[in-house]
């Protein structure tokens, strides 16, 4: 009895798409740098919300302590600060005094919801410099040479983090943080008989603070490539102290110009070289700065 060995022929493999190795190496930048990208951010919005919390029991001990005759004057008439009913001061309100109110309460949303922001600043600085640098410093970039990774891919993919994941992963903590006080200025306002939905989420915009951060960021990515790209060329080249020479040699070139007053042949000041070249270079200076 005869057998017949059957042979399968295996297909050819694909060569992974280029965006396959670009969305690996970015999830490695992220694992990496989980704890600045992601934590930071967290950790910072955490505080602004402990602090609020902390300032609010202060002031309600203070109006607990209040005299009972203290009162507060407010257009349409007076209520007292021991006891105090917001339900009264909502009947009193008008609307363009909720349009006011509403103001208000959006600016204190865009205040909670920088303290991410502020954060991302010095998250992405330290590791623009350090990105490259710190691959020669622990010759981890010989390991990713052995790997069917180009340096463009690598180095694209320190960009991106630097100026698309970590702020989109800022704004997402800045968001959380600035739903958070709202959640905790409710609660402030069902302690003293108010309607929070009447007093706060409807005199304020919070989808549209929260567009206008997500809208800024891919404003804040083009404006950030001149800081990115000078730290990341010093972490680069730099062989040691890469702070210094990414610090140094803008500030220094900006003495230099305004000591030997070197603007005055293109009929410019010496403001306007620290502030569109040394400022450009260090501070992702920009109208989408986010901080």
């Amino acid at each position: 009895m005869n057998t017949v060995a059957e042979t399968h022929v295996r297909a050819p493999v694909a060569a992974p798409h280029a965006t396959h190795k670009l969305k690996l190496l970015l999830k490695r930048e992220f694992w990496e740098h989980k704890g600045g990208f992601l934590w930071a951010p967290l950790v910072a919005g955490g505080i602004f919300l402990l602090l609020s919390l902390m300032g609010a029991g202060v002031g309600e001990a203070f109006l607990r302590k209040a005299p009972d005759h203290a009162r507060v004057n407010v257009e349409g008439g007076s209520f007292r600060i021991n006891g105090l009913d917001l339900s009264q001061l909502t009947d009193k309100l008008g609307p363009e005094e909720l349009r006011e109110v509403g103001g208000v309460i959006d600016a204190s949303l865009y205040m909670a919801a920088s303290w991410p922001l502020i954060v991302l600043a010095f998250v992405v600085f330290f590791y623009c410099l350090s990105c490259l640098y710190d691959d020669r410093k622990d010759r981890s970039v010989l390991f990713w040479k052995s790997l069917p990774v180009s340096d463009r891919d690598t180095v694209l993919s320190k960009v991106v983090s630097a100026v698309v994941m970590a702020p989109a992963l800022a704004i997402l903590a800045g968001i959380v943080t600035m739903l958070g006080s709202l959640v905790l200025y409710s609660g402030l306002v069902l302690l003293h008989g108010g309607n929070p939905l009447t007093l706060l989420w409807g005199p304020a915009s919070p989808l549209k603070v929260a567009g206008n951060m997500i809208a800024s960021l891919p404003v804040y990515a083009l404006w950030a490539m001149p800081t990115v790209g000078w730290l990341m060329l010093c972490s680069a080249w730099a062989r040691s102290k890469a702070f210094l020479w990414a610090v140094m040699i803008p500030v220094f070139a900006g003495i230099f110009v305004t000591w030997f007053d070197m603007m005055k042949f293109f009929n410019l000041e010496a403001t306007w070289f620290w502030k569109n070249i040394v400022a450009r270079m260090l501070l992702m200076r920009g109208p989408g700065h986010l901080v």
